[in-house]
């Protein structure tokens, strides 16, 4: 009986942009740019699109059958599917609970620098020290996180049909349209800089797409790899719960097979259109060093500096991109709240509307401090792979390199050798429909996968410092 009532997307488009804007994030923004950067453009790009078509089409498929088959959201999913493991779902449910705080507070952050280009003031975020005087204020980021929090909340109250699938029906669209017009314009302008050396877009884009081989050691070529796979994580929202609830919501007539490769097409698109629009843009005005920055510095202090050198045309560029990262970090945030919320539903029998307030003081509470750990509570923490942290950064370090890798490779261990690859391949046909890389899918979940996983945990956690 509970399992009727359950609410479910009324159609596959629904369910389809939903999990396209969980998965094009903040880290499709501000972090896929960077790797590409960093590990040899087009080099880095042809090992992530293998990677996507492979590992990442296994944990995107397996997570969504395991909520599809079950009907449950992640805290319930995995004891359903095989009594006795429940903790691995408790670690899945406590993984978007760690998330949600810190990224609501990124979620204010994009407001705050939004509204400062919708009322022209962006050469304001341009200036030295602007960011870090901003996020180190007491009360302002403590209100931009509640709005986007609460936008968030809002969304998730009205329900999946009326919440969710609706507004991704909109936001989506308009994001892509975004991406696609500030990429474009990327390509479009060039800078003399003082020496007189003029760049352009198009050789920002070479450098972006043409793979350099320069000094490429085997070393060097699996830390591509794993820095690739470490992507994906954010790039198509695995190992965090998200899929397993939205796959909750999929009907069983829908053809879950077709609506994975629309994922996996929907995100690596945007992900390449994000590095068309960052990259070019940072090495004109910037040249290649401008192009080390990464997370929050490459957004909040080198783009509005790149703005901010296109002169009039700046403001409305950045009011733009501003505007395309709201919508892309409100679809994601709307994705993390909603894991948790349908988890609290499934395990306490509470109404959505409960679980949603219930969760969003937590959350709120948890932002503050946050907030707090640039100010009144600031100190500094050595994490194991050499990073100095805060707060923030001890959030994120726990949830994505810590926890997410131990997520996967239960999964894998589940579904590939515990309950049997079976399981999910008879979920994705169930509707009649072949399942093209079944093959494929079988040698990834019980071998290639854990194993990369392993390898990518040593790593995350700095006892694998080789590559």
């Amino acid at each position: 009986m509970k399992e009727a009532k359950r609410n479910s997307f009324k159609g596959s488009i629904g369910f389809v942009l939903a999990a396209a804007g969980s998965a094009v994030g903040l880290g499709n923004i501000w972090r896929f740019p960077y790797l590409a950067a960093k590990d040899g453009g087009g080099l880095f790009l042809v090992v992530y699109i293998i990677l996507a078509l492979t590992f990442g089409f296994t944990l995107l498929t397996t997570e969504i059958a395991i909520g599809r088959k079950t009907r449950q959201s992640p805290l319930t999913a995995y004891d359903k599917i095989k009594k006795g493991w429940k903790p691995l779902g408790v670690i899945g449910c406590l993984i978007p609970i760690l998330i949600l705080p810190y990224y609501c507070v990124i979620g204010g952050w994009v407001l705050k620098y939004f509204l400062l280009y919708v009322t022209g003031h962006g050469m304001d975020a341009a200036s030295d020290g602007y960011f870090g005087g901003y996020i180190t204020q007491e009360v302002q980021p403590i209100i931009w996180l509640f709005v986007f929090l609460f936008l968030v909340a809002f969304i998730i109250y009205k329900g999946v049909n009326s919440g969710i699938e609706s507004f991704s029906k909109v936001l989506m669209p308009i994001l892509i349209l975004m991406v696609l017009g500030v990429a474009i314009f990327s390509l479009t302008i060039s800078h003399t800089d003082a020496s007189g050396v003029t760049r352009t877009g198009m050789e920002g884009l070479k450098i972006y797409l043409i793979p350099n081989l320069d000094g490429l050691t085997v070393q060097k070529f699996f830390t591509v790899v794993m820095d690739a796979m470490g992507q994906l994580f954010f790039s198509l929202s695995v190992a965090m719960g998200i899929m397993i609830a939205y796959g909750s919501y999929v009907s069983d007539e829908a053809n879950l097979v077709k609506s994975i490769n629309q994922i996996e097409i929907f995100d690596t698109v945007v992900a390449f259109l994000a590095g068309v629009m960052i990259i070019p843009a940072v090495y004109i005005f910037m040249g290649q060093e401008g192009m080390a920055a990464s997370g929050p510095s490459l957004m909040f202090v080198t783009l509005p500096k790149v703005f901010a050198s296109m002169g009039v045309a700046g403001n409305v560029v950045g009011c733009v991109f501003f505007a395309m990262v709201f919508f892309a970090a409100l679809t994601s945030g709307i994705s993390i709240l909603e894991a948790i919320v349908s988890s609290l539903m499934d395990q306490f029998h509470i109404s959505r509307t409960k679980a949603t307030i219930l969760e969003s003081i937590v959350g709120l509470m948890g932002g503050i401090i946050v907030c707090l750990g640039y100010n009144k509570w600031y100190f500094e923490f050595q994490l194991p792979n050499g990073a100095t942290a805060q707060i923030l950064d001890i959030l994120d370090y726990i949830s994505n390199n810590f926890f997410m890798p131990i997520v996967a490779i239960g999964t894998c261990i589940l579904i590939g050798w515990v309950v049997k690859p079976k399981v999910v391949i008879d979920e994705a046909e169930k509707t009649g429909v072949k399942f093209g890389r079944k093959n494929l899918y079988v040698v990834m979940i019980r071998f290639v996968a854990p194993a990369l996983l392993i390898l990518l945990f040593l790593k995350s956690v700095g006892i694998l410092r080789v590559i």
